[in-house]
């Protein structure tokens, strides 16, 4: 039996990474598709290729690599562009993701993680064993993106638009990561959810 998925997504700078790394820590293999989403447009790579060709040198760095930020910048004032971009880096995602996770050797653990921004969104959740979805209030999303990003409140409120509101998530979800507290709080939660995951896949193999 391959190992099971369980997704972990949220919003915007609502913790998923932070989140990822202690189900890192707890000995469950993460893998995170923003990471996959800089591998296929490296430079030299077919993707970035086609993202040059699509938006134009404008969007790379003097060392040729993606100038992510430009090409954010871009997308984010003009929504018409975004399903141009997706149809170039999501369908090469999904390839890598699918090596990533058939690499995790059978057996070896008890699932693995996959951690992404748009689970919902684009109906990932719905062929993995679990969701797990990581909250934290929009005030302090915006507050979290303007000081670890630089972004103007303008640009903040854009970016939490572009993705599904939480309460779309919350419906979607196995499991709620509530994030506005501090640390120990989240990791003792982070832990509740490892041990009930543990619990509900051993059931699923009686």
């Amino acid at each position: 039996m391959p190992v099971p998925v369980v997704g972990l997504t949220g919003g915007i700078a609502s913790g998923k990474s932070t989140v990822a790394r202690a189900f890192a820590q707890r000995g469950i293999p993460v893998i995170d598709a923003d990471l996959l989403a800089r591998e296929v447009v490296a430079p030299g790579s077919p993707g970035l290729s086609d993202v040059v060709q699509a938006f134009g040198d404008q969007v790379l760095l003097p060392d040729g690599s993606l100038d992510r930020k430009a090409l954010a910048a871009r997308v984010f004032a003009d929504r018409s562009l975004l399903p141009q971009l997706n149809a170039i880096v999501h369908p090469r995602i999904a390839r890598l993701s699918a090596e990533r996770i058939a690499a995790v050797a059978e057996g070896s653990v008890p699932y693995l993680i996959y951690e992404a921004p748009l689970i919902v969104e684009n109906g990932l959740h719905r062929a993995m064993r679990a969701l797990v979805v990581v909250a934290l209030d929009v005030p302090l999303q915006i507050e979290r993106m303007m000081t670890r990003d630089g972004l103007s409140l303008a640009e903040a409120e854009s970016r939490i638009l572009a993705q599904a509101p939480l309460a779309k998530k919350l419906e979607a979800a196995d499991y709620v990561i509530e994030n506005g507290q501090d640390l120990s709080t989240l990791f003792r939660r982070v832990d509740e959810v490892h041990q009930q995951l543990l619990l509900s896949l051993n059931e699923e193999l009686r």
